[in-house]
C-alpha cells in the first residue's frame, strides 16, 4: 500500500466507524490526502446519517441502464463498483427488485472493500422468483424476501431467509412507504435502494429517496432499459432540480444528487 493510499484506508475504516455508531460525532475524520478528503466528501452525508434512504443507478450516457435484452455486465468501470460496495457497506440494508434478481441473480454483498454485509432486500409482489437464485441459497448475508400477500408459498430456502407477507397497492406493486416502515420494524434505518429501474423510480415518484447516486458511463447503447421512468410533467419548472455534486470515477462520473425536501422560505 502506497503512503497516499495509508490515509485513505484509515478514512474508510472511520467511515465504517461512523455507519456502526460507534465514533463520536465530534471525532474528526483522518483526512490527510486526496483520497481520503475524497471518501469523506463523497460518504460523509451517508454513513454520518442514522437514518437515511439512498438510491443509485449505474447508466450509459443515453440513459440506458441495460440493452434491451436486459444485459448490463457492466455499463459502468471498476472505480463504480467500488463505489457500490462502499455504499453496501455503509447501509444496513439494500434492497432490489424482482427483476433485477432474475435478469442479472446478483449477490449484493461487499466484495470489493472491507466492511459488513447488508440485509438483502427483495421486493417480489408476484412471488415469481425461484428459491435457486443467489440471495436465496448463499446464505453469506441475512435476506428479506417481501411477497405478495396473495402470492404463491414460498418455496424451501436457506435459514438466512425470511420470507415476508405484504399487502400490495392497485398496480400489484409494493408502496415504498410500506416497505420502508417493514424494515425499519426490524431496526433497518439506512436504506439503499439499488434496482433496477423500475424500482428506483417508484421510491422517488414516492418522495422518500434522500440522495440519489447516478453513475455515468461514456457509452451509447442506442436504445434498452431506461434508468428512471417518471410521471409525465407538461413544463420544465415542474422538474426535479436538486442540488448536485460530482465525482470522477474513472472515466465515469458520478452526479450525488439531493433529493431531501426543502423548505419553501
Amino acid at each position: 500500500m502506497t503512503a497516499d493510499l495509508e490515509p485513505a484506508a484509515a478514512t474508510w475504516r472511520w467511515l465504517l466507524a461512523r455507519a456502526a455508531g460507534t465514533v463520536d460525532e465530534g471525532v474528526l475524520a483522518p483526512a490527510t490526502s486526496p483520497a481520503a478528503e475524497e471518501l469523506v466528501e463523497l460518504y460523509s452525508p451517508i454513513a454520518c446519517r442514522p437514518d437515511v434512504v439512498v438510491a443509485q443507478l449505474g447508466q450509459s450516457l443515453d440513459g440506458r441502464i441495460a440493452t434491451h435484452t436486459g444485459h448490463s455486465h457492466y455499463i459502468n468501470g471498476a472505480e463504480d463498483l467500488i463505489r457500490l460496495h462502499r455504499l453496501r457497506a455503509l447501509v444496513d440494508a439494500v434492497v432490489v427488485g424482482a427483476g433485477t434478481v432474475e435478469a442479472d441473480d446478483p449477490r449484493l454483498t461487499v466484495r470489493r472493500v472491507d466492511g459488513p454485509h447488508p440485509i438483502r432486500v427483495v421486493l417480489d409482489p408476484r412471488r415469481r422468483l425461484p428459491s435457486s437464485r443467489h440471495v436465496f441459497v448463499d446464505g453469506v448475508a441475512p435476506t428479506l424476501w417481501l411477497c405478495g400477500a396473495d402470492g404463491g408459498a414460498a418455496a424451501d430456502t436457506g435459514p438466512h431467509v425470511d420470507v415476508v407477507p405484504m399487502s400490495t397497492d392497485a398496480t400489484g406493486a409494493f408502496d415504498p412507504v410500506d416497505v420502508l416502515a417493514t424494515l425499519r420494524e426490524r431496526g433497518v434505518r439506512r436504506v439503499l435502494v439499488e434496482g433496477g429501474g423500475v424500482t428506483v423510480s417508484r421510491f422517488i415518484e414516492a418522495g422518500v429517496v434522500e440522495r440519489l447516486h447516478v453513475s455515468v458511463a461514456p457509452l451509447l447503447i442506442g436504445s434498452g432499459r431506461p434508468a428512471l421512468t417518471l410521471p409525465a410533467i407538461d413544463h420544465l419548472d415542474e422538474a426535479l432540480r436538486p442540488e448536485v455534486r460530482h465525482f470522477r470515477l474513472g472515466r465515469d462520473l458520478l452526479f450525488d444528487l439531493d433529493l431531501s425536501p426543502r423548505d419553501s422560505g
